[in-house]
């Protein structure tokens, strides 16, 4: 089969790999649609510890099974899933004490183990989600970055009336913005110095939108602050606008040796939360839910759905920040 592989941080391609095939609590997803996101930037760059290279990356992604192993019951050949790419070792102190994604043994699909930037991947029978009949591949493909909005809500515990400041409207920063009001929110502003996406912020729903914290007014008093950029200047602009009492949101991914500037005393004098969200922990159900039974308007987020061997340049429009989501479609709509 025909897969992206990074064979080493910097050296990426498609190349024929060999198909795979289910172990006993093993399934085959032919898989349909693949987003590229900031980790795969990550990934190829070579600034992920957890990476193993050679590496298939791809780790938002959904599929029709074609292939089960012995022992799988739960999901049938032909059933359209959407699969949860978080290996857990389920033994660790982590995992014991409910900490799955902090996992002391963690891998993940595409991050660690070969992933669905190819036309096929084996993925355990528990970590397929089955989606309704006929399910818009596009559209599952977004559960995953989804669900990692949803774990990120989980450890901010907004309130009704509060007010959400967000950095950031890539499709991250858009998801997170989406959820506010259904958290909570009374008013969302978005800091983002993209004019498009400065647009795409105000279509979908942001209160006030602007180029820089400068423009901001009040120019603090944020009960939540959430940073999607992992942009340094960002964070730090943004921990200063958060209210006494309120909390910052850590969700952007940064530069593993990057550090930020902060005030102590102001964190203990003001009762500031900072917290971080990492990946995805008891949410893909959720996102399931909120992705199937519901309209969110993730579907516009979707900007490009390209063949396999534009991997390449569409990993360069992304970090271009070009468009929204791109996606491949190995094996056809």
């Amino acid at each position: 089969m025909q897969a992206v592989v990074i064979e080493s941080p910097g050296d990426v391609g498609v190349a024929e790999v060999k198909d795979p095939t289910p172990g006993p609590d093993e399934i085959v997803v032919a898989v349909r649609a693949c987003g590229i996101c900031g980790t795969d930037l990550h990934l190829a760059d070579g600034d992920f510890t957890a990476a193993r290279y050679p590496l298939v990356p791809g780790h938002e992604f959904a599929g029709e099974v074609v292939a089960v192993g012995g022992d799988v019951t739960s999901v049938a050949t032909g059933a359209l899933v959407a699969v949860d790419p978080s290996l857990y070792c389920g033994h660790c102190r982590q995992c014991r004490s409910g900490h799955g994604n902090l996992c002391e043994n963690w891998n993940a699909i595409g991050v660690s183990v070969a992933g669905a930037a190819a036309e096929y991947v084996a993925v355990p029978e528990w970590n397929a989600h089955v989606l309704p009949a006929g399910f818009d591949m596009s559209l599952a493909a977004l559960i995953e970055p989804l669900s990692c909005a949803v774990h990120g809500y989980d450890l901010v515990h907004t309130k009704l009336g509060d007010r959400f400041l967000i950095y950031g409207a890539g499709t991250m920063g858009v998801m997170l913005l989406l959820l506010a009001s259904r958290s909570g929110a009374i008013a969302v502003t978005v800091v983002e110095p993209n004019a498009a996406r400065r647009a795409r912020a105000s279509e979908f729903g942001a209160t006030v939108v602007v180029s820089s914290g400068d423009e901001l007014d009040p120019p603090m008093g944020y009960d939540v602050v959430m940073d999607a950029t992992g942009v340094i200047a960002a964070i730090e602009d943004g921990i200063k606008r958060v209210r006494r009492g309120g909390t910052f949101l850590q969700f952007g991914v940064a530069a593993a040796q990057a550090t930020a500037s902060v005030s102590p005393y102001r964190i203990y004098n003001d009762e500031i939360t900072l917290v971080g969200a990492m990946a995805v922990l008891e949410s893909y159900d959720r996102a399931c839910d909120l992705t199937t039974e519901i309209d969110l308007g993730l579907a516009r987020l979707v900007s490009d759905r390209l063949p396999l061997q534009d991997y390449v340049g569409a990993l360069e429009r992304a970090r271009r920040s070009e468009g929204y989501k791109i996606q491949l479609s190995p094996g056809g709509p």
